[in-house]
């Protein structure tokens, strides 16, 4: 965290902030300028308008245009995504395995996620301070832990070696210009962080998109999961952990799939149900703004002004889904046609595999104003994460085919049986490859396990030499991505990730 950085620390409590009444109360914004961290954390209200400037900077990466968005950073560093958009440069640094520390994507992921964890630091040292209800109080600073570890969570992974800034910093502040942890150090904090949210008294599921119990313990499941694999590699004891802590949420009953796909970008849908917990959006207030990223380059077929074709699916990837994979078909991940903008009975061959599960249909045909969430974790995220960890410590059980089998059975596949530990392990990691790709999850697989997919033999190789199917091919420097040019430059603790 540089020097630029620190207004986001000391003055900023009130922007970005969300009211979160309900699902559709967001964003009132106060002047910064009235107000000082001293004069601030006074009473209960300025607790929950702290807590909720945390969230808005999960929102950051996702704003997308002709220079594409941050969030498809870790999509095309799988070799998977395609785009049209010529002069979206960070995209092609990424995709073509050239990457930089120039690369505005990376530095937009640092700033914001820090920014995040700055203003967790500020609610968890102040709201102590504030006399209100006890219990009000412990869920806000759960949320605020919750939170802090999300940030931490998303960054270690792709960063490997990075800050670790646990309290307030002014600029006489030790950690002004900080070194990096060591990143055991980082996810002992990130768990740490979890058992408290744990521990905070949330409910389990909360419609207007506030931190649940569901987020935390689905989130704890997969941080298990990521340590028993590289580069920590606790191995069997934490794959337990993992498949206990998801076991918790599948025994709660409070989450299931949604029967169809078209509920997974349905905004009536947003936070219940398989949705567990989602980056808040709201039509006309703050719209969701990938729209203009997933639709082909001006194709005419949409009323967003703007059609990029930021980002697809390759033919390839599309084309190794199962024979009679539901997923795979038109309108269901993705969709190859659509209608005119100005004549709605005509289609429009795309000509490429654009990414549906994101669409917000009415956005695009009617408001060009987006009404969908981002989502975060999802229940069939948390089956795989229980299918995998389960098979790792007791091999294929009931329950681990069961979980994996829920995920195949809505995408009209066979049930899996009869398979060996093994067998089962690469069986699951497909349908992790298959079901969460595009939301941001395929790549930190691919770095946990040391894995890529190859689209063509539909086997899994190791990640270092894998080729993409269109020629690049990954090398050791792949497996983290580089700390941006200026916080390096700004603080001379900071030690650029190996081959960058």
């Amino acid at each position: 965290m540089n020097t630029l950085a620190l207004r986001y620390i000391t003055v900023t409590l009130g922007v970005g902030s969300f009211v979160w009444g309900g699902c559709s109360e967001f964003l009132k914004e106060a002047d910064p300028t009235n107000f000082t961290v001293e004069q601030y954390f006074t009473k209960p209200e300025h607790a929950r308008s702290s807590v909720n400037a945390i969230y808005a900077s999960m929102r950051d990466p996702l704003s997308s245009g002709f220079n594409g968005g941050a969030w498809m950073m870790t999509e095309f560093a799988t070799g998977l995504a395609a785009t049209d958009l010529g002069q979206a440069a960070n995209s092609y640094f990424v995709k073509d395995l050239n990457n930089t520390s120039d690369n505005g994507y990376g530095a937009t992921y640092w700033q914001s996620y820090y920014r995040g964890i700055a203003n967790a630091n500020l609610s968890i040292a102040k709201i102590p301070e504030i006399t209100m209800d006890e219990a009000e109080a412990t869920r806000l600073l759960g949320e605020a832990h919750f939170l802090r570890a999300w940030y931490y969570f998303e960054l270690i992974r792709m960063f490997g070696h990075i800050p670790l800034v646990t309290e307030p910093v002014n600029l006489e502040s030790e950690q002004l210009r900080p070194s990096q942890a060591d990143p055991e150090a980082v996810y002992e904090l990130i768990v740490q962080d979890l058992q408290t949210a744990e521990a905070s008294g949330m409910p389990w599921t909360d419609a207007s998109g506030r931190v649940s119990l569901g987020a935390v313990k689905s989130l704890l499941a997969e941080v298990y999961l990521t340590m028993a694999g590289y580069p920590l590699q606790k191995g069997e004891a934490y794959y337990g952990l993992a498949a206990e802590k998801a076991n918790e949420v599948i025994e709660s009953g409070e989450f299931e799939l949604f029967d169809n796909y078209d509920d997974l970008h349905d905004p009536a849908m947003k936070n219940v149900g398989e949705n567990i917990f989602m980056i808040q959006f709201a039509t006309q207030l703050i719209p969701g703004n990938w729209q203009v990223s997933i639709i082909p380059y001006n194709k005419n077929i949409s009323q967003y002004s703007d059609e990029t074709g930021g980002i697809y699916a390759t033919a390839d990837f599309v084309r190794s889904y199962e024979t009679g994979d539901l997923r795979a078909k038109e309108k269901q991940f993705f969709y190859t046609k659509f209608t005119h903008e100005d004549r709605r009975n005509e289609e429009v061959n795309l000509g490429g595999y654009f990414i549906w599960k994101h669409f917000d249909e009415v956005a695009q045909t009617s408001t060009a104003n987006s009404d969908l969430n981002w989502p975060v974790m999802r229940y069939a995220n948390l089956l795989l994460t229980y299918a995998e960890a389960s098979n790792e410590v007791n091999g294929p059980t009931a329950d681990a085919y069961g979980a994996v089998n829920a995920i195949r059975s809505r995408a009209d596949l066979e049930d899996l049986e009869g398979l060996s530990k093994d067998q089962l392990r690469e069986a699951i990691w497909k349908e992790r490859w298959y079901e969460l790709c595009f939301e941001n999850k395929t790549w930190y697989d691919m770095v946990r396990l040391r894995k890529a997919f190859n689209v063509e033999t539909k086997q899994f190789e190791d990640y270092v030499g894998h080729k993409f199917s269109y020629g690049p091919v990954l090398k050791e420097r792949e497996l983290l991505f580089p700390i941006p040019t200026a916080e390096v430059r700004n603080n001379t603790n900071l030690i650029q990730n190996k081959g960058y």
